[in-house]
């Protein structure tokens, strides 16, 4: 386990899930955190080590965008109402001093 530490920054996203109950299909929509750490990125269910994101990228829709990053692991979207431009610029600032 981590020790704790302070976040660096922090933008929410959404995370839609697609549920089958009594024969009737409903979508649930949650919000939840992404965090930067000095060392990581965490969400509600996945934590990646800063030298393990090779890049952070973002694409923009209509009400929405998705903010996706770039592992060692594969590419994990996220869906954010906000601009993320500042989580982003604040990981890559991160990332120079781990190369």
């Amino acid at each position: 386990m981590k020790e704790e530490q302070s976040v660096i920054s922090v933008i929410s996203y959404h995370k839609t899930e697609k549920i089958i109950k009594y024969n009737q299909q409903k979508y649930v929509k949650t919000q939840h955190c992404l965090r930067l750490y000095k060392d990581r990125v965490q969400s509600a269910s996945h934590q990646f080590d800063l030298e393990n994101i090779n890049d952070m990228s973002y694409r923009p829709f209509t009400d929405a965008g998705l903010l996706y990053l770039h592992t060692n692991q594969g590419v994990f979207a996220y869906e954010v109402n906000g601009d993320p431009d500042h989580f982003i610029n604040s990981y890559k600032r991160l990332k120079c001093f781990i190369k």
